[in-house]
């Protein structure tokens, strides 16, 4: 079918953004079915390189749940307008002068 200026199924945006890319989706759930039907032998596998190397184990398993869960953002925390929400909160730990001594 040939491009028809003024064509009105024609979507000129594009995808809107957030939205999911569909082969990307489709491949991600085709890489949960792998490592699911393959559970065990990854076990093994991270058994094995965790042996020699657990560091190298541990990375593995976290470059394996990046692809699954999302990795959080920062947030800052701030009160109304901006301000230090931490600013008047204060600690008693019981001690008085400057030694660290209790006094009573």
């Amino acid at each position: 079918m040939p491009f028809t200026p003024g064509d009105p199924n024609i979507n000129r945006n594009g995808r809107p953004k957030g939205s999911p890319n569909k082969i990307t989706e489709d491949l991600r759930e085709a890489f949960a079915l792998v490592l699911e039907n393959n559970l065990p032998a990854l076990e093994t596998l991270l058994a094995r390189v965790a042996a020699d190397d657990p560091k190298s184990a541990l990375e593995l398993i976290l470059k394996l749940s990046n692809r699954f869960l999302p990795e959080l953002s920062r947030q800052e925390l701030t009160g109304a307008g901006g301000d230090d929400l931490f600013k008047n909160l204060k600690f008693d730990f019981g001690t008085d002068d400057d030694n660290g001594t209790e006094t009573t």
